[in-house]
Formats: structure tokens, C-alpha cells, sequence
């Protein structure tokens, strides 16, 4: 399974989640972080070569 990696916009620490297939994505997901648990929304696109890439925001951004 891939995993893709997402840094917490809160604490800044990094942790992996495994990655939707590329068909599945553009999307987003509501996820506690695995370090402070604070609330975040993940944003996962493909880039052109099939590869799965996240994005961490914050609630209030």
C-alpha cells in the first residue's frame, strides 16, 4: 500500500497515511492528528505521474 506523507499545520510534526488510489482523488479528508490530535482537512491530489500528494490545513483556514 502507498502511503503519502502529511504534516500537521498546528503542531508541524509529520506522520504517513495510506493514499487513495489516484482515481479516487481529487478529495478530502477530516483527520485528527496522529501526534496532538487537533482537527485538520487533508487535500489529496495526483501529479501528472500518478502519484498521490497531501495537503494539511487547519479548521480556521
Amino acid at each position: 500500500m502507498e502511503m503519502v506523507s502529511v504534516t500537521c499545520p498546528t503542531c508541524f510534526e509529520a506522520f504517513e497515511i495510506p493514499a487513495p488510489p489516484a482515481s479516487e482523488v481529487p478529495a478530502q479528508l477530516d483527520y485528527d492528528c496522529e501526534i496532538c490530535c487537533r482537527p485538520m482537512v487533508i487535500y489529496l491530489e495526483a501529479r501528472h505521474d500518478g502519484l498521490v500528494t497531501a495537503e494539511a490545513r487547519g479548521l480556521d483556514e
